[in-house]
Protein backbone atom coordinates (compact mmCIF):
# COMPACT_ATOMS: atom_id res chain seq x y z
CA UNK A 1 0.00 0.00 0.00
CA UNK A 2 1.41 3.68 -1.02
CA UNK A 3 2.86 5.51 2.06
CA UNK A 4 0.13 8.66 1.19
CA UNK A 5 -2.85 6.24 0.53
CA UNK A 6 -5.93 7.06 2.73
CA UNK A 7 -5.71 4.51 5.42
CA UNK A 8 -2.17 6.03 6.18
CA UNK A 9 -3.21 9.70 6.20
CA UNK A 10 -5.80 8.86 8.69
CA UNK A 11 -3.19 6.96 10.85
CA UNK A 12 -0.54 9.60 10.37
CA UNK A 13 -3.55 12.06 11.49
CA UNK A 14 -4.03 10.05 14.75
CA UNK A 15 0.07 9.82 15.30
CA UNK A 16 0.39 13.40 15.02
CA UNK A 17 -2.91 14.29 17.46
CA UNK A 18 -1.36 11.87 19.86
CA UNK A 19 2.08 13.28 20.13
CA UNK A 20 0.90 17.31 20.26
CA UNK A 21 -1.53 16.46 23.23
CA UNK A 22 1.69 15.08 24.77
CA UNK A 23 4.20 17.31 23.51
CA UNK A 24 1.93 20.26 24.94
CA UNK A 25 1.58 18.38 28.79
CA UNK A 26 5.23 18.79 28.48
CA UNK A 27 4.88 22.59 27.51
CA UNK A 28 3.29 24.20 30.28
CA UNK A 29 6.21 26.20 31.96
CA UNK A 30 6.93 27.41 28.68
CA UNK A 31 3.47 28.90 27.55
CA UNK A 32 3.55 30.26 31.28
CA UNK A 33 6.84 31.70 30.88
CA UNK A 34 5.07 33.74 28.01
CA UNK A 35 2.74 34.95 30.24
CA UNK A 36 4.75 36.15 32.65
CA UNK A 37 7.35 37.65 29.95
CA UNK A 38 4.09 39.48 29.04
CA UNK A 39 3.30 37.90 25.87
CA UNK A 40 7.03 39.00 24.95
CA UNK A 41 8.42 35.42 22.64
CA UNK A 42 11.94 37.32 22.89
CA UNK A 43 12.02 37.75 26.62
CA UNK A 44 11.09 34.42 26.97
CA UNK A 45 13.79 33.19 24.89
CA UNK A 46 16.14 34.83 26.65
CA UNK A 47 15.35 33.19 30.04
CA UNK A 48 15.33 29.84 28.30
CA UNK A 49 18.87 30.48 26.70
CA UNK A 50 20.03 31.46 30.33
CA UNK A 51 22.64 29.18 31.49
CA UNK A 52 22.19 26.56 33.76
CA UNK A 53 18.37 26.67 33.19
CA UNK A 54 16.50 24.34 34.96
CA UNK A 55 13.72 23.86 32.10
CA UNK A 56 16.34 23.08 29.23
CA UNK A 57 18.33 20.69 31.36
CA UNK A 58 14.88 18.42 32.07
CA UNK A 59 14.29 18.51 28.14
CA UNK A 60 17.47 17.69 27.40
CA UNK A 61 16.87 14.15 29.45
CA UNK A 62 13.51 14.19 28.04
CA UNK A 63 15.32 13.73 24.36
CA UNK A 64 17.69 12.26 25.66
CA UNK A 65 15.88 8.98 27.22
CA UNK A 66 13.41 9.05 24.42
CA UNK A 67 16.08 8.67 21.62
CA UNK A 68 17.71 5.75 23.86
CA UNK A 69 14.78 4.09 24.28
CA UNK A 70 13.64 4.26 20.90
CA UNK A 71 16.62 2.92 19.65
CA UNK A 72 17.16 0.29 22.32
CA UNK A 73 13.20 -1.22 21.70
CA UNK A 74 12.85 -0.73 17.77
CA UNK A 75 16.47 -3.02 17.90
CA UNK A 76 15.02 -5.32 20.46
CA UNK A 77 11.84 -6.23 18.35
CA UNK A 78 13.17 -6.20 14.67
CA UNK A 79 12.65 -9.69 14.71
CA UNK A 80 8.81 -9.08 14.83
CA UNK A 81 9.32 -7.17 11.31
CA UNK A 82 9.64 -3.33 10.73
CA UNK A 83 5.92 -2.43 11.25
CA UNK A 84 5.61 -3.91 14.33
CA UNK A 85 8.94 -2.70 15.61
CA UNK A 86 8.73 0.67 15.24
CA UNK A 87 5.35 1.05 16.60
CA UNK A 88 6.53 -0.64 19.48
CA UNK A 89 9.85 1.45 19.47
CA UNK A 90 7.45 4.60 19.57
CA UNK A 91 5.97 3.77 22.92
CA UNK A 92 8.65 5.66 25.18
CA UNK A 93 6.79 8.82 23.63
CA UNK A 94 3.94 8.33 25.53
CA UNK A 95 5.38 7.10 28.36
CA UNK A 96 8.21 9.44 29.35
CA UNK A 97 5.96 12.84 28.36
CA UNK A 98 3.44 11.32 30.66
CA UNK A 99 5.96 11.25 33.07
CA UNK A 100 7.83 14.43 31.88
CA UNK A 101 4.34 16.49 32.34
CA UNK A 102 3.53 14.43 35.72
CA UNK A 103 6.91 15.14 37.17
CA UNK A 104 7.41 18.82 36.03
CA UNK A 105 4.20 19.90 37.88
CA UNK A 106 5.27 18.94 41.32
CA UNK A 107 8.26 21.80 40.82
CA UNK A 108 5.37 24.62 40.40
CA UNK A 109 6.31 27.91 39.07
CA UNK A 110 7.03 30.48 42.19
CA UNK A 111 4.44 32.60 40.15
CA UNK A 112 2.17 30.20 38.75
CA UNK A 113 0.24 30.88 35.20
CA UNK A 114 -2.92 33.10 35.47
CA UNK A 115 -5.68 30.81 34.14
CA UNK A 116 -7.03 33.81 31.92
CA UNK A 117 -8.77 33.35 28.44
CA UNK A 118 -6.00 34.71 26.42
CA UNK A 119 -3.23 31.46 28.11
CA UNK A 120 -6.15 29.23 27.27
CA UNK A 121 -6.52 30.59 23.60
CA UNK A 122 -2.08 30.22 23.37
CA UNK A 123 -2.85 26.16 24.25
CA UNK A 124 -5.06 25.79 21.98
CA UNK A 125 -3.16 27.67 19.27
CA UNK A 126 -0.25 25.85 19.87
CA UNK A 127 -1.29 22.48 20.21
CA UNK A 128 -2.94 23.02 16.61
CA UNK A 129 0.70 24.29 15.44
CA UNK A 130 2.03 21.10 16.85
CA UNK A 131 -0.52 19.19 15.48
CA UNK A 132 0.11 20.46 11.75
CA UNK A 133 4.29 20.07 12.33
CA UNK A 134 3.74 16.92 14.04
CA UNK A 135 1.75 15.77 10.47
CA UNK A 136 3.87 17.04 8.29
CA UNK A 137 7.47 15.28 9.79
CA UNK A 138 5.24 12.14 10.83
CA UNK A 139 4.22 11.82 6.85
CA UNK A 140 7.94 12.63 5.84
CA UNK A 141 9.56 9.98 7.87
CA UNK A 142 7.18 7.45 6.92
CA UNK A 143 7.27 8.02 2.92
CA UNK A 144 11.50 8.06 3.40
CA UNK A 145 11.11 4.90 5.47
CA UNK A 146 8.93 3.19 2.70
CA UNK A 147 11.17 4.30 -0.39
CA UNK A 148 14.82 4.20 1.57
CA UNK A 149 13.73 0.38 1.43
CA UNK A 150 16.60 0.22 4.88
CA UNK A 151 14.91 -1.42 7.93
CA UNK A 152 17.05 -0.37 10.20
CA UNK A 153 15.75 3.21 9.39
CA UNK A 154 12.15 1.75 9.34
CA UNK A 155 12.53 0.92 12.89
CA UNK A 156 14.24 4.01 13.93
CA UNK A 157 11.68 6.40 11.96
CA UNK A 158 10.22 8.43 15.13
CA UNK A 159 13.82 8.95 16.75
CA UNK A 160 14.01 12.27 15.34
CA UNK A 161 11.14 13.34 16.81
CA UNK A 162 12.91 12.78 19.85
CA UNK A 163 14.39 16.03 19.59
CA UNK A 164 11.29 17.79 19.30
CA UNK A 165 11.04 18.92 23.29
CA UNK A 166 14.55 21.38 22.71
CA UNK A 167 12.24 23.23 20.26
CA UNK A 168 8.82 23.67 22.34
CA UNK A 169 10.00 27.28 23.64
CA UNK A 170 10.48 28.62 20.04
CA UNK A 171 6.92 26.60 18.81
CA UNK A 172 6.05 28.48 22.17
CA UNK A 173 6.43 31.99 20.92
CA UNK A 174 5.88 30.94 17.25
CA UNK A 175 1.97 30.22 18.26
CA UNK A 176 2.06 33.52 20.09
CA UNK A 177 2.81 35.38 17.52
CA UNK A 178 0.59 33.62 15.12
CA UNK A 179 -2.29 34.28 17.83
CA UNK A 180 -1.03 38.21 18.40
CA UNK A 181 -3.24 39.46 15.74
CA UNK A 182 -6.27 38.22 16.83
CA UNK A 183 -5.16 39.21 20.57
CA UNK A 184 -4.50 42.30 19.83
CA UNK A 185 -7.68 43.31 18.17
CA UNK A 186 -9.46 41.85 20.99
CA UNK A 187 -7.27 43.42 23.78
CA UNK A 188 -8.03 46.98 21.85
CA UNK A 189 -11.61 46.36 22.27
CA UNK A 190 -11.49 45.31 25.44
CA UNK A 191 -9.23 48.62 26.58
CA UNK A 192 -11.85 50.66 24.61
CA UNK A 193 -14.66 49.43 26.77
CA UNK A 194 -13.23 50.18 30.03
CA UNK A 195 -12.26 53.58 29.19
CA UNK A 196 -16.43 53.93 27.84
CA UNK A 197 -17.52 52.59 31.64
CA UNK A 198 -14.53 54.88 33.46
CA UNK A 199 -15.87 57.87 31.28
CA UNK A 200 -19.33 57.32 32.73
CA UNK A 201 -18.33 57.81 36.30
CA UNK A 202 -18.79 61.58 35.53
CA UNK A 203 -18.21 62.80 39.01
CA UNK A 204 -15.17 60.44 39.81
CA UNK A 205 -11.70 61.86 40.53
CA UNK A 206 -9.23 59.84 38.42
CA UNK A 207 -6.00 59.84 39.93
CA UNK A 208 -3.10 58.53 37.91
CA UNK A 209 0.88 56.95 40.14
CA UNK A 210 3.97 56.26 38.28
CA UNK A 211 7.35 56.35 38.62
CA UNK A 212 10.30 54.11 38.72
CA UNK A 213 10.11 52.92 42.34
CA UNK A 214 7.38 53.21 45.02
CA UNK A 215 4.07 52.96 43.44
CA UNK A 216 2.37 50.44 44.38
CA UNK A 217 3.32 51.86 48.00
CA UNK A 218 2.33 55.16 47.21
CA UNK A 219 -1.22 53.88 45.60
CA UNK A 220 -1.63 51.59 48.80
CA UNK A 221 -1.21 54.21 51.23
CA UNK A 222 -3.12 57.69 49.10
CA UNK A 223 -6.17 54.99 49.08
CA UNK A 224 -6.52 54.54 52.80
CA UNK A 225 -6.10 58.54 53.12
CA UNK A 226 -8.77 58.99 50.86
CA UNK A 227 -11.10 56.10 52.07
CA UNK A 228 -11.22 58.11 54.51
CA UNK A 229 -13.55 60.59 53.33
CA UNK A 230 -14.55 58.77 49.67
CA UNK A 231 -15.13 55.36 48.32
CA UNK A 232 -11.89 54.21 46.55
CA UNK A 233 -11.57 52.27 43.87
CA UNK A 234 -7.30 51.23 43.36
CA UNK A 235 -6.07 49.03 40.90
CA UNK A 236 -5.39 45.90 42.90
CA UNK A 237 -1.62 44.41 42.98
CA UNK A 238 0.55 45.67 40.62
CA UNK A 239 -1.95 45.63 38.13
CA UNK A 240 -0.15 48.75 35.93
CA UNK A 241 -0.58 47.82 32.15
CA UNK A 242 -3.32 49.03 29.71
CA UNK A 243 -4.98 45.03 30.02
CA UNK A 244 -4.50 45.08 33.62
CA UNK A 245 -6.43 48.50 33.88
CA UNK A 246 -8.94 47.33 31.86
CA UNK A 247 -9.59 43.99 33.69
CA UNK A 248 -9.66 46.06 37.08
CA UNK A 249 -12.00 48.28 35.66
CA UNK A 250 -14.55 45.55 33.89
CA UNK A 251 -14.00 43.18 37.53
CA UNK A 252 -15.41 46.57 39.33
CA UNK A 253 -17.88 47.30 37.39
CA UNK A 254 -21.22 48.15 38.56
CA UNK A 255 -19.61 49.12 42.22
CA UNK A 256 -20.06 52.58 43.49
CA UNK A 257 -16.52 54.60 43.73
CA UNK A 258 -15.87 58.12 44.41
CA UNK A 259 -12.15 58.04 43.39
CA UNK A 260 -10.40 56.10 40.68
CA UNK A 261 -6.74 55.47 41.67
CA UNK A 262 -4.28 53.49 38.82
CA UNK A 263 -0.84 52.56 38.83
CA UNK A 264 1.07 53.06 35.77
CA UNK A 265 3.83 51.22 34.45
CA UNK A 266 6.07 51.64 31.61
CA UNK A 267 8.78 49.88 30.12
CA UNK A 268 9.38 51.93 27.09
CA UNK A 269 8.43 55.30 25.76
CA UNK A 270 5.10 55.90 24.88
CA UNK A 271 3.89 53.74 27.56
CA UNK A 272 2.68 56.43 29.57
CA UNK A 273 0.82 57.97 27.68
CA UNK A 274 -1.48 54.69 26.74
CA UNK A 275 -2.46 55.03 29.76
CA UNK A 276 -3.41 58.39 30.40
CA UNK A 277 -5.25 58.23 27.33
CA UNK A 278 -6.87 54.85 29.29
CA UNK A 279 -7.38 56.60 32.75
CA UNK A 280 -7.34 60.55 31.81
CA UNK A 281 -6.11 61.32 35.02
CA UNK A 282 -7.57 65.12 37.12
CA UNK A 283 -4.07 64.45 39.40
CA UNK A 284 -1.27 62.61 39.33
CA UNK A 285 1.42 61.48 41.12
CA UNK A 286 5.55 61.27 40.01
CA UNK A 287 7.03 59.22 42.83
CA UNK A 288 10.54 59.43 41.68
CA UNK A 289 12.88 58.40 38.79
CA UNK A 290 15.70 55.92 38.72
CA UNK A 291 17.21 53.48 36.33
CA UNK A 292 14.68 50.56 36.52
CA UNK A 293 14.35 49.50 33.23
CA UNK A 294 17.17 51.15 31.84
CA UNK A 295 17.59 48.11 29.55
CA UNK A 296 14.31 48.49 27.48
CA UNK A 297 14.93 51.94 27.66
CA UNK A 298 18.17 51.98 26.43
CA UNK A 299 19.62 55.61 28.60
CA UNK A 300 18.53 57.69 31.49
CA UNK A 301 17.43 60.26 29.48
CA UNK A 302 14.37 58.04 27.71
CA UNK A 303 13.61 57.08 31.19
CA UNK A 304 13.00 60.73 32.32
CA UNK A 305 11.16 61.40 28.83
CA UNK A 306 8.81 58.46 29.17
CA UNK A 307 8.01 59.05 32.86
CA UNK A 308 7.86 62.52 31.65
CA UNK A 309 4.51 61.89 29.73
CA UNK A 310 2.44 62.05 32.80
CA UNK A 311 2.17 65.67 32.86
CA UNK A 312 0.38 66.03 29.23
CA UNK A 313 -1.52 63.01 30.11
CA UNK A 314 -2.57 64.87 32.86
CA UNK A 315 -5.91 67.15 33.10
CA UNK A 316 -5.03 71.06 32.18
CA UNK A 317 -6.41 71.93 34.93
CA UNK A 318 -5.32 69.32 37.26
CA UNK A 319 -1.88 68.66 39.41
CA UNK A 320 1.04 66.79 39.53
CA UNK A 321 2.98 65.79 42.66
CA UNK A 322 6.27 65.40 42.33
CA UNK A 323 8.56 63.44 44.74
CA UNK A 324 11.89 65.28 44.07
CA UNK A 325 15.15 63.89 43.27
CA UNK A 326 17.46 64.84 40.64
CA UNK A 327 15.65 62.80 38.16
CA UNK A 328 11.91 64.39 38.62
CA UNK A 329 13.90 67.81 38.59
CA UNK A 330 15.29 67.65 35.28
CA UNK A 331 11.47 65.78 33.94
CA UNK A 332 9.72 69.06 35.16
CA UNK A 333 11.33 70.70 32.17
CA UNK A 334 8.64 68.42 30.62
CA UNK A 335 5.94 69.50 32.82
CA UNK A 336 3.81 71.04 29.54
CA UNK A 337 1.99 73.69 32.07
CA UNK A 338 0.87 71.69 34.59
CA UNK A 339 0.26 73.16 38.40
CA UNK A 340 2.89 71.23 39.84
CA UNK A 341 3.36 69.89 43.61
CA UNK A 342 6.70 69.61 44.98
CA UNK A 343 7.13 67.01 47.83
CA UNK A 344 10.21 66.55 49.37
CA UNK A 345 12.23 66.38 52.84
CA UNK A 346 10.68 70.03 53.80
CA UNK A 347 7.43 68.02 54.12
CA UNK A 348 8.44 65.79 56.85
CA UNK A 349 11.13 65.92 59.88
CA UNK A 350 12.34 64.05 63.03
CA UNK A 351 11.83 60.53 61.00
CA UNK A 352 12.37 57.69 63.21
CA UNK A 353 12.53 54.02 61.63
CA UNK A 354 12.73 50.81 63.44
CA UNK A 355 11.99 47.31 63.04
CA UNK A 356 8.33 48.14 64.54
CA UNK A 357 7.27 50.65 62.34
CA UNK A 358 8.26 54.45 61.40
CA UNK A 359 7.04 57.55 63.11
CA UNK A 360 7.31 61.59 62.04
CA UNK A 361 6.24 64.45 61.31
CA UNK A 362 4.41 65.41 58.72
CA UNK A 363 4.64 68.95 57.69
CA UNK A 364 1.09 70.07 55.37
CA UNK A 365 -0.42 73.78 54.87
CA UNK A 366 1.12 75.12 57.71
CA UNK A 367 -0.11 72.70 60.11
CA UNK A 368 2.40 69.52 61.55
CA UNK A 369 0.58 66.15 62.20
CA UNK A 370 2.24 62.93 64.17
CA UNK A 371 2.08 60.08 61.87
CA UNK A 372 2.81 56.57 63.11
CA UNK A 373 2.96 53.13 60.94
CA UNK A 374 3.96 49.76 60.59
CA UNK A 375 5.76 50.68 57.28
CA UNK A 376 9.46 50.11 57.43
CA UNK A 377 11.98 52.53 56.17
CA UNK A 378 12.48 56.11 56.27
CA UNK A 379 11.39 56.22 52.75
CA UNK A 380 8.45 55.60 54.33
CA UNK A 381 8.12 59.30 55.46
CA UNK A 382 8.43 60.50 52.03
CA UNK A 383 6.31 58.03 50.28
CA UNK A 384 3.42 59.58 52.76
CA UNK A 385 4.23 62.96 52.61
CA UNK A 386 3.69 63.14 48.43
CA UNK A 387 0.01 60.77 49.44
CA UNK A 388 -0.95 63.11 51.72
CA UNK A 389 -0.13 66.50 49.55
CA UNK A 390 -2.74 64.66 47.37
CA UNK A 391 -5.24 63.68 49.87
CA UNK A 392 -4.99 67.46 51.53
CA UNK A 393 -5.61 68.73 48.21
CA UNK A 394 -8.93 66.14 47.90
CA UNK A 395 -10.26 67.50 51.57
CA UNK A 396 -8.85 64.80 53.68
CA UNK A 397 -8.21 66.57 57.07
CA UNK A 398 -4.50 66.06 58.75
CA UNK A 399 -6.07 64.10 61.53
CA UNK A 400 -7.68 61.68 58.58
CA UNK A 401 -4.34 61.15 57.43
CA UNK A 402 -3.01 60.53 60.64
CA UNK A 403 -5.77 58.06 61.43
CA UNK A 404 -4.90 56.38 58.08
CA UNK A 405 -1.75 55.84 58.63
CA UNK A 406 -2.30 54.16 61.83
CA UNK A 407 -4.46 51.95 59.83
CA UNK A 408 -1.99 51.13 57.42
CA UNK A 409 -0.92 47.20 56.78
CA UNK A 410 1.98 45.76 54.76
CA UNK A 411 2.13 46.18 51.46
CA UNK A 412 2.39 42.54 50.15
CA UNK A 413 5.87 41.73 48.61
CA UNK A 414 7.56 45.12 49.36
CA UNK A 415 9.14 45.31 53.09
CA UNK A 416 6.25 43.13 54.57
CA UNK A 417 7.19 41.25 57.99
CA UNK A 418 6.21 37.91 58.48
CA UNK A 419 7.87 36.44 61.62
CA UNK A 420 7.36 32.52 62.80
CA UNK A 421 9.20 30.82 65.79
CA UNK A 422 11.43 33.70 66.18
CA UNK A 423 12.46 34.13 62.85
CA UNK A 424 11.63 37.41 60.93
CA UNK A 425 11.27 37.37 57.28
CA UNK A 426 11.40 40.66 55.46
CA UNK A 427 9.57 40.10 51.81
CA UNK A 428 10.84 42.54 49.30
CA UNK A 429 10.83 40.40 46.26
CA UNK A 430 8.81 42.69 43.84
CA UNK A 431 12.04 45.40 44.40
CA UNK A 432 14.13 45.64 41.80
CA UNK A 433 15.52 49.11 41.61
CA UNK A 434 18.25 50.97 42.92
CA UNK A 435 16.80 53.27 44.82
CA UNK A 436 14.19 50.61 46.73
CA UNK A 437 17.31 48.13 47.06
CA UNK A 438 18.89 50.78 49.34
CA UNK A 439 16.19 51.88 51.28
CA UNK A 440 15.88 47.72 52.15
CA UNK A 441 19.68 47.46 53.03
CA UNK A 442 19.19 49.93 55.58
CA UNK A 443 15.61 48.99 56.75
CA UNK A 444 17.43 45.41 57.28
CA UNK A 445 20.52 47.08 59.06
CA UNK A 446 18.09 48.49 61.90
CA UNK A 447 16.65 45.39 62.83
CA UNK A 448 18.47 43.46 65.96
CA UNK A 449 19.50 39.66 65.40
CA UNK A 450 21.27 38.12 63.02
CA UNK A 451 21.28 39.53 59.64
CA UNK A 452 20.79 37.58 56.31
CA UNK A 453 20.26 39.06 52.91
CA UNK A 454 19.11 37.01 49.83
CA UNK A 455 19.09 38.41 46.63
CA UNK A 456 20.19 37.90 42.58
CA UNK A 457 21.15 41.17 42.60
CA UNK A 458 19.30 44.22 40.28
CA UNK A 459 17.74 43.55 36.53
CA UNK A 460 17.25 45.48 33.78
CA UNK A 461 19.50 48.50 34.31
CA UNK A 462 21.14 48.00 30.85
CA UNK A 463 24.71 49.63 30.36
CA UNK A 464 24.37 50.43 34.37
CA UNK A 465 23.79 46.81 35.17
CA UNK A 466 27.70 45.98 36.39
CA UNK A 467 28.07 49.24 38.21
CA UNK A 468 25.26 49.39 40.05
CA UNK A 469 25.38 45.77 41.02
CA UNK A 470 28.52 46.52 42.38
CA UNK A 471 27.72 49.49 44.14
CA UNK A 472 24.90 47.15 45.82
CA UNK A 473 27.24 44.53 46.62
CA UNK A 474 29.31 47.18 48.07
CA UNK A 475 26.43 48.51 50.40
CA UNK A 476 25.99 45.00 52.12
CA UNK A 477 29.54 44.71 53.57
CA UNK A 478 28.79 44.00 57.29
CA UNK A 479 25.27 41.52 57.05
CA UNK A 480 25.82 38.34 58.92
CA UNK A 481 25.30 36.15 55.82
CA UNK A 482 25.06 37.19 51.98
CA UNK A 483 22.78 34.55 50.08
CA UNK A 484 23.10 35.38 46.30
CA UNK A 485 20.96 33.48 43.54
CA UNK A 486 21.35 32.81 39.93
CA UNK A 487 24.68 32.74 37.88
CA UNK A 488 24.53 36.09 35.71
CA UNK A 489 24.58 39.35 38.77
CA UNK A 490 26.04 37.46 41.01
CA UNK A 491 29.05 37.82 40.11
CA UNK A 492 29.70 41.64 40.11
CA UNK A 493 27.62 42.17 43.20
CA UNK A 494 30.56 39.76 44.94
CA UNK A 495 32.88 42.03 43.47
CA UNK A 496 31.03 45.17 44.79
CA UNK A 497 30.56 43.50 48.56
CA UNK A 498 34.20 41.81 48.74
CA UNK A 499 35.78 45.35 47.40
CA UNK A 500 33.86 47.24 50.59
CA UNK A 501 35.92 44.98 52.66
CA UNK A 502 33.11 42.38 53.07
CA UNK A 503 33.84 38.54 54.33
CA UNK A 504 34.11 35.94 51.60
CA UNK A 505 33.02 33.38 53.76
CA UNK A 506 29.90 35.35 54.25
CA UNK A 507 29.19 35.26 51.03
CA UNK A 508 27.02 31.34 49.60
CA UNK A 509 25.81 31.38 45.90
CA UNK A 510 23.29 29.62 44.51
CA UNK A 511 22.14 28.30 41.22
CA UNK A 512 17.97 28.87 42.26
CA UNK A 513 15.96 30.31 44.98
CA UNK A 514 15.01 26.97 45.55
CA UNK A 515 18.77 25.63 46.55
CA UNK A 516 19.14 28.80 48.18
CA UNK A 517 15.70 27.88 50.27
CA UNK A 518 16.93 24.61 51.05
CA UNK A 519 20.49 25.86 52.82
CA UNK A 520 18.73 28.53 54.84
CA UNK A 521 18.04 26.58 57.77
CA UNK A 522 21.37 26.00 58.00
CA UNK A 523 22.34 29.76 58.31
CA UNK A 524 19.43 31.05 60.29
CA UNK A 525 19.61 31.15 63.89
CA UNK A 526 16.71 31.49 66.31
CA UNK A 527 15.86 36.02 66.19
CA UNK A 528 17.54 35.87 62.79
CA UNK A 529 16.10 38.34 59.77
CA UNK A 530 16.05 37.25 56.42
CA UNK A 531 15.50 40.04 53.66
CA UNK A 532 14.45 38.60 50.42
CA UNK A 533 14.99 41.38 47.93
CA UNK A 534 13.78 40.65 44.35
CA UNK A 535 13.44 37.01 42.72
CA UNK A 536 12.45 38.67 39.29
CA UNK A 537 15.41 36.41 37.66
CA UNK A 538 14.42 33.56 39.36
CA UNK A 539 10.83 34.07 39.55
CA UNK A 540 9.40 31.85 36.77
CA UNK A 541 11.23 28.71 38.39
Amino acid sequence: MEPLSLPYVLEYAGTAIVLAVLFTACSYKPLAILQQSGYVGKKMLAWYARRENMLFQQYCLLALMLILLVGLLGVCFSFLGEEAAFRIAALPFLFFCVAFAVADRKYALKVPAARTPRLSRLFLVYFFLLAVLLYAAVAALNVIAYYAESTLFGVWRYAPLALLPFALPPLACLANLIASPFEKRRNRKYIARAKEMLDERKDCVRIGITGSFAKTSVKHILAAMLSEKYTVFATPASYNTPMGIAKSIHEYKGAPYDVFIAEMGARNQGDIAELCALVRPQYSVLTGICAQHLESFGSMENVIAAKSEIFAGTAADGAVFVGMDENTEKALENACGREIVRVDESAYRDVVSDENGTSFTLLADGKEAGIRTVLLGRHTAKNIALAAALALRLGVTCEQIAEACRKLEYVPHRLQVLRRDGVTVIDDSYNANPVGAADAVETLRGFSGKKIIVTPGLVELGILEKESNEAFGASLAGLDEVVLVGDTLVGAVKRGYLAAGGDEAKVHIFPTLRQAQDALPSLICESAVVLFLNDLPDIYA
